[in-house]
């Protein structure tokens, strides 16, 4: 069992008016692969969002521990600079910010990156090159006029240059083509081995797992975890679906 690099404790969370997380327990440990699945509006994004510290949601009891530092009050920045990277499904559009220049910045605010422009230049190149990005894209502005499947690979880009600890990669997968979900498919599994790092995968599409081995399966129902397993859980999902799991916390909700 790998060294614990995330663990989550006793965790409630949700908007001022609307309680979403009900006491997660999840760790994750270093280098390990974990999947989190459940029906739509099973809370699975919000619990990424809560980790990486979106103020959005406001945590109403537990905690969040990352590499044995205690970030429940930090703010996404800090997060970031701990070892967290959180990918969105719908990648925001940044008008008048140069792609480029966005990844210098994130990259100089982190002082184990930090490089000559000549190679950061090559870097940035070099992995664009791998998930065949236009590196006439890094001139452009950040996502804007991208399609869904660019800026899904410009998040790729992203992860690969910022060799985060932990990625939370939230349905990477979703609305791509089979091109696009080939070249992301691809981008974390160079993660997985040039980097080595963690990886919590919220998806609903498993073709996305078919070049990973998963340590963990979760299951996510109504803003509870319901179910731990191995990887031969997921197949387990795909044949029968959630519908036992959403049942068993009906039931242990009414006795």
């Amino acid at each position: 069992m790998s060294d614990q690099l995330l663990s989550v404790s006793g965790l409630s969370a949700g908007t001022e008016d609307k309680p979403i997380l009900h006491d997660i327990n999840l760790t994750v440990g270093a280098g390990e692969t974990h999947v989190l699945m459940g029906p739509n509006g099973a809370g699975k994004s919000t619990l990424g969002h809560v980790i990486m510290g979106d103020p959005i949601y406001q945590v109403t009891s537990g905690s969040i521990v990352f590499g044995g530092q205690d970030l429940t009050d930090k703010s996404p920045d800090k997060r970031s600079l701990a070892g967290i990277f959180l990918s969105y499904q719908a990648p925001v559009e940044v008008p008048g910010v140069p792609l480029y220049s966005f990844l210098r910045t994130i990259c100089q605010m982190r002082p184990e990156l930090k490089t000559t422009a000549r190679k950061f230049r090559q870097r940035v190149g070099e992995i664009a090159d791998q998930l065949d990005i236009n590196q006439n894209f890094l001139t452009r502005e950040l996502n804007v006029g991208f399609s869904g499947g660019e800026k899904k690979k410009i998040e790729m880009l992203q992860l690969l240059l910022l060799r985060p600890k932990l990625a939370i990669l939230d349905e990477t997968d979703s609305g791509l083509d089979v091109d696009a979900l080939s070249i992301v498919s691809r981008g974390i599994e160079a993660y997985r081995k040039e980097c080595d790092g963690a990886l919590l995968m919220i998806t609903h599409n498993t073709r996305i797992l078919e070049r990973l081995t998963v340590d963990r399966t979760h299951v996510m129902v109504h803003g509870s975890l319901v179910a731990d397993g191995p990887a031969s859980l997921i197949d387990d999902i795909d044949a029968h679906g959630f519908a036992r799991f959403e049942n068993a916390l009906e039931q242990k909700e009414q006795a």
